[in-house]
């Protein structure tokens, strides 16, 4: 096991923890905007009125998007552990 092994996985780790939030975190932006829209049109600045519904715009995204998240997930698991006997020797 050499450093570049590491700082790949390292690298490929980051890129999938990226992969994984950007759904989640491009819904919440897109909800919060409209939301921001919608306040500044009707004069309501009520704070919860953002959170609300963005906390529940992210909790579908990310109940919608469990199976592929696993997926993905699982994969890059079974491909660390695939890649872990050659990068020992």
């Amino acid at each position: 096991m050499d450093e570049n092994y590491i700082v790949n996985l390292g690298g490929e780790m980051f890129r999938l923890t990226a992969l994984i939030a950007a759904p989640a975190m491009l819904v919440g932006m897109m909800v919060g905007i409209v939301m921001a829209l919608f306040q500044a049109i009707t004069s309501v600045q009520e704070q919860t009125l953002t959170m609300i519904p963005k906390i529940f715009a992210v909790a579908l995204t990310l109940v919608l998007m469990m199976p592929w998240i696993l997926h993905t997930l699982v994969s890059f698991t079974a491909e660390i552990f695939r890649s872990l006997g050659d990068a020992i020797y």
